[in-house]
């Protein structure tokens, strides 16, 4: 089996896209629709990757970035980040785990490419 990978993005459709296709390859996934429950999944899950998007209702991704990399447990664990926003890609810029920023609408090949590389960092 897999990887465990945690996707969380509020849009149904782009979390199905990205469930699938990490599916596809061979990984568990497990989705979250909300920034609320992030950590606590994250505890319970313990995913080795994490595929984030920025706009969340609850907590945003920024702020969830902040919280994992100041949480000695988790601060080496690799993100992927989704955004329709480019602009925010250089305020992850100072996350040493920030694996990829990806924009949407994004190619599901970069994607794979990008969990790729993320874990094979790791």
């Amino acid at each position: 089996m897999g990887n465990k990978i945690l996707v969380v993005d509020d849009d149904p459709e782009i979390s199905s896209l990205v469930q699938y296709s990490l599916e596809s390859m061979g990984h568990q996934v497990k989705v979250c629709d909300n920034g609320r429950e992030v950590m606590d999944v994250m505890r319970t899950y313990q995913p080795d990757l994490l595929v984030l998007d920025v706009m969340l209702p609850g907590i945003d991704g920024y702020s969830l970035a902040t919280q994992i990399s100041e949480d000695e447990a988790m601060s080496k664990l690799p993100i992927v980040v989704l955004s329709a926003l480019e602009p925010s890609r250089t305020m992850f810029q100072r996350f040493s785990q920030v694996a990829a920023f990806l924009t949407k609408p994004f190619n599901t090949d970069d994607l794979v490419e990008a969990v790729k590389n993320a874990l094979a960092k790791k």
